[in-house]
């Protein structure tokens, strides 16, 4: 009788992937504020700038890099052109050559729900278990990340609760970082679930454009 393929065995914390600067022994309360699709700002609860994220589109890919406060590039975030999936991919600087590669990202298509899962670069194939999923509802900002095998989220999505009596903040939410997690790669996420929304855009845009196309050229 064939063996069965064994349980994935639980990534161990720290979780360090964009780099161990970004880790923390204690939880972190961030604010996201997104002004505009791709511009993204993270700010501590004292308004200090930690990372921001600026667009950086190519003719036939969804781009995002990630910087430092300094806007210096941290990694850059690529979406993979015409993929199944809604593939992403996330490299060192502002490379994209397969050696710089640190993660990458593969989205499953569930009605009214978020679900994507993240390979880190060592995997052989894509058939291999994730390092980690994200899962929620992205338009509610309600989700949460876990680390493969484990029930416990290392980071939760949530929206923005203002001071008492303050207007609710569009396009603000929160997130909250627990112990040991590296809070760059927690954003680096956000940054690919907010470029897959405005991926479900283009298309629909490109979609629109086709059908309008075929009208003019079949009436």
């Amino acid at each position: 009788m064939m063996a069965q393929p064994s349980d994935p065995i639980p990534l161990s914390l720290p979780v360090s992937v964009i780099g161990s600067q970004f880790v923390a022994p204690y939880s972190l309360e961030l604010i996201v504020e997104i002004f505009s699709k791709g511009n993204i700002v993270i700010t501590d609860i004292d308004n200090r700038i930690l990372l921001k994220v600026k667009p950086c589109d190519s003719s036939f890919h969804l781009q995002r890099f990630l910087v430092d406060p300094y806007d210096r590039p941290l990694v850059l975030l690529r979406e993979k052109y015409l993929s199944e999936h809604k593939r992403w991919n996330v490299f060192r600087g502002e490379s994209k050559v397969d050696s710089d590669l640190i993660f990458s990202t593969k989205t499953k298509h569930i009605e009214s729900k978020t679900e994507v899962n993240v390979f880190l670069a060592n995997k052989k194939s894509s058939k291999d278990y994730c390092d980690f999923k994200i899962e929620g509802n992205w338009s509610k900002k309600n989700c949460s990340i876990h680390m493969r095998g484990s029930s416990s989220p290392i980071a939760q999505i949530r929206t923005y609760q203002p001071l008492e009596n303050a207007r609710p903040a569009k396009g603000k939410f929160m997130v909250t970082i627990y112990p040991s997690v590296d809070y760059a790669f927690v954003v680096a996420l956000i940054a690919i679930l907010d470029g897959l929304k405005n991926s479900d855009t283009t298309d629909d845009v490109v979609e629109e454009v086709i059908g309008g196309v075929a009208e003019a050229l079949f009436a």
